[in-house]
């Protein structure tokens, strides 16, 4: 009986310590604070990496994301990833434009009007987000501008003159509309939204606060956890949250090796110079079959420099430029005629600059890269291919005519004949001196299937 009570009492108190243990670990889970950091242009690295914290971020069931923000901006596709996945997230992301001296304009002003809580350091800014894509002037007229009839408009008003530009038009309405949105959607102030996108409008932290465009003005992290604590935040699905983050653990993620690898590639300048490696590789492999390795590196050149492009927003008549530039230096290297050659120049030189349709920061190409990679290529086609043709141009040499001058090893010598080794083979041979074995001959000539060998030289006006 005794036994039964101390059996009783021990799993009673097993159970209260798992009772005890479970509320802290979910506690623990809930406040969890993952920092997610934007530090550039706007890319599909940068979308990929988004996309794979907040992934980690539900699995690990976190408190919250902390998106930190320093962009000028990116590529409209990327952008529209990034807040899709931010709209779709159930756990509340935290837009952060820090430390002070860093902004998020253009794409960067998008992504922080859809984060569930929009906050900023002193010192930073925002706006500028006008679509610069496809260029052209700017739709509408600038707050208090007066139109055609003489009148003001006022912040926020639709502007009476169209813009005579309808690509341009129908992109800036369409950012509008995006980004007003998008401030429906948080409780922000969409009319200024507006302004960002028409009049490239920007904001200080503290005006930005003032018009309602963010919710708040932290210094550091520190009291950014503070002032968010005990909000409560709508999440994906209409849920509510109220969030404990005074005491939150912060961790900061690190892009994946897939994130890592886009942001290498997905630079202009490097996609660029994968293509055009890619492209010689196959072009010197062509010319001299059996080389190999230009044919491997060429051909994996080659797909990632096509798989980078296919990220980016290309000019295809551009691609195609540069394309026959190619091909009119490869023929200059067959057939010199100067104009043929600097035609070719002219044209990689202008699909180059054409080859990127977006204006976006930091994707653009390097007029280093172009001047440099042409003046290579241009240098290429016509010392190596051109070398190449004048070798396939020359009479080949086979049998005796192949043989004459090559090295000969003695391995046997009895009286004026033997056997050597010549060409990797061994052969019967001839020679009017004795030699012995192990001593280096010279073939002088080949006669059926015998070697006529003689002394080898070994340096000026002597002989061994």
């Amino acid at each position: 009986m005794q036994t039964m009570k101390a059996a009783l009492v021990a799993a009673i108190g097993v159970v209260a310590l798992i009772c005890c243990l479970l509320p802290s670990s979910a506690e623990e889970n809930r406040r969890l604070a993952l920092i997610v950091s934007i530090d550039g242009a706007i890319g599909p690295a940068s979308a990929s990496y988004v996309k794979e914290a907040l992934a980690t971020a539900s699995e690990r069931r976190a408190e919250i994301v902390l998106l930190r923000m320093n962009t000028p901006g990116g590529l409209n596709s990327s952008m529209r990833e990034i807040i899709a996945d931010v709209l779709a997230s159930p756990i509340p992301v935290v837009g952060y434009v820090a430390p002070s001296g860093a902004h998020a304009a253009s794409a960067g002003t998008y992504i922080l009007y859809a984060t569930h809580i929009a906050v900023m350091a002193p010192g930073t800014n925002i706006g500028a987000a006008t679509p610069v894509q496809i260029g052209g002037p700017l739709p509408g007229l600038p707050s208090g501008a007066p139109d055609k009839g003489g009148k003001d408009t006022k912040d926020g008003d639709q502007p009476k003159e169209q813009p005579k530009d309808a690509m341009t038009a129908k992109a800036t309405n369409d950012a509008v509309a995006f980004i007003r949105s998008l401030a429906e959607l948080r409780n922000r102030n969409a009319d200024w939204g507006e302004k960002a996108v028409r009049e490239a409008a920007t904001l200080s932290a503290n005006a930005a606060l003032e018009a309602h465009a963010i919710d708040l003005v932290a210094r550091d992290q520190a009291e950014l956890l503070r002032q968010l604590d005990g909000r409560v935040v709508e999440v994906a699905g209409g849920k509510t949250q109220r969030l404990v983050t005074k005491d939150a653990v912060v961790e900061a993620i690190d892009p994946g090796s897939i994130s890592r690898f886009l942001a290498v590639i997905t630079d202009p300048n490097v996609a660029f110079i994968l293509l055009m490696v890619g492209i010689y590789g196959l072009i010197f492999e062509f010319m001299s079959p059996g080389a190999v390795a230009p044919g491997v590196v060429g051909a994996i050149c080659l797909l990632i420099g096509l798989y980078a492009l296919n990220l980016l927003p290309i000019n295809y008549a551009g691609l195609a430029l540069m394309l026959v530039g190619l091909v009119l230096l490869t023929i200059e290297a067959f057939n010199p005629t100067v104009v043929i050659g600097l035609g070719g120049i002219i044209a990689f030189v202008l699909g180059a600059l054409m080859l990127f349709r977006s204006e976006a920061p930091g994707y653009q190409l390097s007029w280093w890269v172009i001047g440099i990679t042409a003046a290579v290529f241009t240098g290429f086609a016509l010392v190596v291919l051109g070398s190449l043709r004048r070798v396939g141009r020359a009479p080949a040499l086979v049998g005796a005519q192949a043989m004459r001058g090559l090295p000969a090893e003695v391995l046997d010598w009895n009286g004026n004949e033997g056997h050597v080794f010549a060409h990797g083979e061994r052969w019967q041979a001839r020679g009017a001196e004795t030699f012995k074995p192990g001593e280096t001959a010279e073939v002088a000539n080949v006669v059926d299937l015998t070697l006529l060998i003689r002394r080898a030289p070994t340096g000026e006006g002597g002989t061994s």
